[in-house]
């Protein structure tokens, strides 16, 4: 089974030595199904949470090993007369594919199910991983088919009789073959279940092997073994692709997803007891909502916080509310501060501090850990709320213990809907460990609220620059700019660049329309004929104290997160510079390409 990207084979296998039985507790030799159970959900997280590659390559890795069944199924039923002779070498197939770890569409609706029926992956997580394991498993099957087509491996008495596999299938009524679907997928979920009740590989393969053989000896059917028949006999005969598929390989595929999950996952599941998570690594979990469950894309152990403080969240639709994630409480107390001003500038603003804790990735925190970390946190968060108080802002705290950083914050943000994320950037902040976490690139361009990254050099308001082109993220920098001269009495200066003197008139045009538009009018309007933005930008910031930037045409969040931010007005300037982004509907190929971000007003990109 594939690794998830967070974290190295090594520590992943460290993590699972840890955290999962290798002894029965009733019976030294024995398992019990609470322990089968948290065996299989262990391995499920190093499942669910693998990335596209390692999936789709071992699945197609599985589906090429069902040619062997195919084969040998074939060539033995075709060379002798016995059909219990000719079904003997059918599992083999199988056994390459459970004991070798190769990923099987079947096999799948066991160990990811328990994963989403325990609340740590959703069904979006669930369906993804069985779509990328069955297109492997099918592409496998192809080449298979293609390769026994073409390439001389059949006899010719075996290639006659595995045309007439698939129209076997085909001739099936829809009704029957459904339910020896559903048995042949009970028989494989089944294999998975006792797989992992199994000791040591002897005992797996006899179990592989026995239950396999089980297929053939009552005619049943599985849905790669189908499809591979299906393509050959495209190939070598006269069957129509179409009418293999929804004919035969579609009901196929119904009978051993409902198989494997009605009749083994449901049922395993429920015959286990309340006990079945009590391992250290499920301690104090927190499990997915509702809405989570049914829209996010959350999956895997490695999702879940070692601690998390935050209880039951209701959104209050009325308030205002910033959420901080912080590192170090002791150095972090002026963008809280900074928070504060924002916040207190909305008729109902609320701050969220939160403090995320890193934890070793390759080794679980013990009880005394967790308390330990977490009493340290909430003094730490106690001590920050009596330097931040403020009478006309509500201020909340929590903390996560995660071996995660940056993503965190995305989960808190989707936990907690808040209207801003606010957090610092530089040395000692949450980026520093983000580079080592997987798909940022995807969390970045789907920003669940909007964002403010701080480059703080003492934070003083008194004199805000704001560069502006137009487009969502300067509206973004606009309210940001309106709180800190509601709350600071701050002073705004609006920068435009433009190419040349002859555009200087058009310029402050846009400036005055703009300005008025974002109530800030009365901004002191800058228009730099030079075409250099940066050089605009650092040459106008020697006379104030903070600059607001909007979003590049890639997004600002992924290129701070992976260092490929080039922009040297920010290293150059005394002030504090805050970036802005403002999540956008984006096309995929703006994604790719990188073509400039648009609102739903159909702006141009921000300066």
């Amino acid at each position: 089974m594939a690794d998830a990207d967070s974290k190295s084979p090594t520590s992943r296998e460290a993590e699972s030595e840890e955290s999962v039985p290798e002894t029965g507790e009733v019976v030294p030799g024995r398992f019990s199904s609470d322990e089968v159970f948290q065996r299989i959900v262990a391995d499920a997280d190093h499942e669910i949470t693998s990335g596209f590659r390692e999936l789709f390559f071992s699945g197609v890795a599985g589906g090429f090993a069902i040619t062997i069944t195919f084969l040998l199924y074939a060539s033995l039923s075709a060379s002798t007369e016995s059909p219990v002779l000719a079904v003997l070498l059918y599992p083999l197939g199988f056994v390459y594919i459970i004991i070798g770890g190769y990923q099987l569409y079947t096999e799948n609706t066991l160990p990811p199910v328990a994963l989403t029926l325990e609340r740590l992956a959703s069904l979006p997580a669930l369906v993804r991983h069985w779509l990328i394991v069955l297109a492997g498993n099918f592409a496998g099957g192809a080449v298979g088919a293609v390769v026994l087509a073409y390439g001389g491996v059949f006899e010719p008495a075996a290639a006659e009789y595995a045309l007439g596999l698939a129209q076997n299938g085909i001739e099936t009524p829809v009704v029957a073959l459904f339910f020896k679907a559903a048995f042949a997928g009970l028989i494989v979920a089944g294999v998975v279940w006792m797989d992992f009740a199994a000791r040591d590989t002897i005992s797996r393969i006899a179990v592989v092997y026995m239950a396999f053989l089980a297929i053939p000896l009552g005619d049943l059917f599985h849905v790669v073994v189908s499809f591979t028949e299906v393509v050959y006999t495209m190939l070598a005969g006269d069957l129509a692709l179409t009418v293999g598929i929804f004919e035969f390989v579609l009901p196929v595929l119904l009978g051993n997803t409902l198989g494997g999950i009605l009749l083994v996952t449901v049922v395993n599941y429920y015959q286990t007891s309340e006990r079945r998570l009590e391992i250290e690594q499920f301690e104090n979990v927190r499990r997915l909502s509702v809405r989570e469950m049914l829209l996010g894309n959350l999956a895997g152990r490695s999702y879940v916080p070692l601690v998390d403080t935050l209880e039951e969240f209701v959104r209050d639709p009325d308030s205002y509310r910033i959420l901080v994630p912080i590192a170090n409480p002791r150095t972090e107390t002026r963008l809280v501060e900074f928070a504060c001003a924002l916040a207190s500038a909305r008729e109902k603003g609320t701050v969220h501090a939160v403090h995320i804790v890193q934890a070793p990735s390759n080794r679980p925190l013990d009880d005394g850990d967790r308390t330990r970390i977490t009493r340290e946190s909430e003094r730490l968060m106690a001590d920050l709320e009596q330097q931040v108080d403020r009478e006309d802002v509500a201020f909340e705290t929590s903390t996560i213990v995660s071996s995660r950083s940056f993503e965190e914050v995305f989960d808190r943000a989707r936990r907690t809907r808040p209207d801003l994320a606010l957090m610092g950037w530089g040395q000692g902040r949450l980026w520093n460990a983000a580079r080592a976490e997987r798909p940022l690139d995807e969390l970045t361009n789907r920003l669940p609220c909007d964002f403010l990254v701080v480059k703080d050099r003492g934070l003083d308001c008194s004199r805000v620059l704001l560069p502006t082109a137009g487009g969502p993220d300067s509206d973004l920098s606009a309210e940001v700019a309106r709180a800190l001269r509601t709350d600071a009495g701050a002073e705004v200066s609006l920068l435009h660049v433009v190419d040349g003197p002859d555009e200087r008139e058009a310029g402050q045009r846009f400036l005055e329309r703009w300005g008025a538009a974002h109530d800030l009018g009365d901004a002191a309007a800058i228009v730099d004929d030079s075409g250099d933005i940066e050089a605009a930008i650092e040459a106008a910031a020697d006379d104030h104290t903070m600059v607001l930037l909007g979003a590049t045409e890639r997004g600002m969040i992924s290129r701070l997160v992976t260092d490929s931010l080039h922009l040297d007005v920010v290293n150059d300037v005394d002030a504090s510079v805050l970036f802005a982004e403002r999540p956008t509907d984006r096309p995929l190929v703006d994604r790719l390409f990188g073509r400039g971000r648009r609102d739903k007003s159909g702006e141009g990109s921000d300066r």
